[in-house]
């Protein structure tokens, strides 16, 4: 059953043409008409030129307006890390006795961050971890001998990109509540980042054929892409 509150929304917006995230910030705070402070969302969907099952994308960005989340982050490291884990913010710290609990399905935490010396141990939960994304990856700086940097990387505004079977990334930019200084400049970081990722994976043409954008409770409209001002 639709409630009141959508039927409030506007209609049909998919079909409106695509407009730059300048002109859109207005409409999309304005469709948040829910008690909480919703996020402002995008979602891109990958060139059908190119072959999604080639394609791979999955980096981290650190946005510069930060996310609006307060991120649950818990590292496996040695006993002799766990003050320096502890200091650097991190809310759940451990070793062999972490990792036993996570084995049997603990996973009361959103980011973990794991010391190079105990990702062998760690490797073994890959079938309880990689489903829900939370596997450490020394290319995503979550398997590092600095956790002092990563940790306050995730706590500070730290989001991962990364496409599924069918091509599609979603990424929230922020909240309602942000200005719209702070959500544009998050979205140049995401662009800037997307541009980084075709090089890599050697795209021909354009990387990403459609891109949308909406606020957790709104409706979804065109964005056209390029760095907004």
């Amino acid at each position: 059953m639709t409630s009141k509150r959508f039927k409030k929304l506007p209609e049909n917006t998919k079909n409106l043409p695509a407009q730059t995230l300048d002109e859109l910030l207005t409409v999309v705070k304005k469709n948040c008409s829910t008690k909480f402070d919703e996020s402002v969302d995008l979602s891109f969907q990958i060139n059908h030129k190119q072959k999604k099952n080639e394609i791979n994308i999955r980096t981290v960005v650190n946005l510069p307006g930060g996310t609006g989340k307060n991120t649950k982050v818990a590292v496996v490291c040695e006993d002799t890390k766990n003050s320096e884990a502890k200091s650097a913010g991190a809310d759940l710290v451990g070793g062999d006795d972490f990792i036993e609990k996570i084995k049997s399905g603990e996973l009361n935490f959103e980011k973990l961050i794991c010391t190079p010396g105990m990702m062998i141990k760690l490797s073994k939960l890959g079938k309880v971890l990689g489903p829900k994304g939370l596997m450490p990856n020394p290319k995503l700086g979550s398997v590092t001998e600095n956790l002092k940097t990563a940790i306050s990387d995730a706590k500070s505004g730290q989001v991962e990109i990364r496409n599924d079977k069918d091509g599609n990334i979603g990424v929230s930019i922020g909240k309602k509540s942000f200005s719209d200084d702070k959500l544009i400049k998050n979205f140049n970081a995401i662009l800037d980042s997307l541009e980084k990722e075709k090089s890599n994976n050697t795209v021909k043409g354009d990387l990403i054929k459609s891109a949308f954008i909406t606020s957790t409770m709104g409706v979804s409209y065109k964005l056209k892409l390029g760095k907004a001002i």
